[in-house]
Order: structure tokens, then sequence, then C-alpha cells
């Protein structure tokens, strides 16, 4: 069944014994702003912040309604349930940069003594490692940083480190 708003065909072909047997389906194809309901109409979508109530009717357009808190809708929809906030655990090296809003999830970044190993976009962070420590007869080459991990390098010859940090010269 095609809507007002349009449909699209979709050509079947069954093959039987060398012959085939040609199937015309029309299948209902929505607009950019709408979405498909279960039962196959097209419905306009929500907008961002807000997800569906009920689906449109002939007596009444979509009813949305706002993301609960703690959820978030960032882009036109016709789901029935938000996305939950992005939770940052200062316990696996995250802190909360900026807050969920009903149409932004929450952003999280680095603690100190932590580097990202898994950098969403340009902004946030969704998993971390604590920075590496150098063993004994290395040196800090390069400290760590939200960023990038410690690099460590081992000492020359005639210096030490005990305790992975600085390289001394021995003394004679």
């Amino acid at each position: 069944m095609c809507s007002v708003l349009g449909c699209d065909i979709m050509v079947s072909a069954l093959f039987v014994f060398g012959y085939a047997a040609v199937f015309i389906v029309p299948v209902l194809s929505c607009r950019p702003n709408e979405y498909k309901t279960n039962d196959g109409q097209c419905c306009p979508m929500c907008n961002e912040g807000r997800v569906v109530q009920r689906d449109y009717t002939a007596y009444s357009g979509t009813r949305c309604r706002f993301c609960d808190l703690g959820t978030f809708m960032n882009q036109p929809n016709g789901l029935s349930t938000c996305f939950p906030c992005t939770s940052c655990d200062t316990g696996h090296g995250l802190f909360v940069k900026r807050d969920c809003t009903a149409t932004t999830d929450t952003v999280c970044d680095v603690l100190n003594g932590y580097h990202c190993k898994d950098l969403i976009d340009s902004n946030g962070c969704s998993l971390t490692e604590k920075h590496s420590q150098c063993a004994a007869g290395q040196r800090i080459k390069e400290p760590g940083t939200s960023r990038s991990d410690t690099v460590c390098e081992d000492c020359q010859p005639g210096f030490f480190s005990k305790d992975g940090v600085n390289c001394t010269a021995w003394k004679v």
C-alpha cells in the first residue's frame, strides 16, 4: 500500500524450473524528516532533545516528549527512548568536562596521571590508562600527558637510576 507521501517499487523474482516469475511489490518510502512506524506509516520525526510519545494519526501529529534527566537525543528521530548519558568514572581516570544536556552527551576528559586510549573526536575520551612507570636503569624521556603515555629511555653507560625518573652519574 502506498500513501500520499510516496512509495518505491521493489522487484522480486522467483526462479522455478528455469522460468522466472516477476513480482512488483510497492515499498513505502518515508521522506528524510519522517520515520516509519511498525505498521508502515510515515510520521514526522521529533526534534533533538525529544522522542516519540505517540505516533502520528489522522487526527493529530506525532506527539513528542522531552528526554528525562540523565538521557539525551542529539538528532531528529522516530525513537521512543532517549540515549543514556555517558558516565565519567573517576576510578577509571575520567572526569566530567561538559555535562549532559537534553541534546548533547556528557563529554569526559582525563585525570592527571592517565592518558586517553579512546579519543572521541577532539573533545573527549571514553577509555584511559595510567601512565607507565619507568623501570630502574631508565629515565623519563617525555612525561605522560592526557593524550600520550610516558616515554622511557635507558640510562647511558656510566649512569644509573634506581627510581626510574632521572639518570645519575656513577661516583668514581
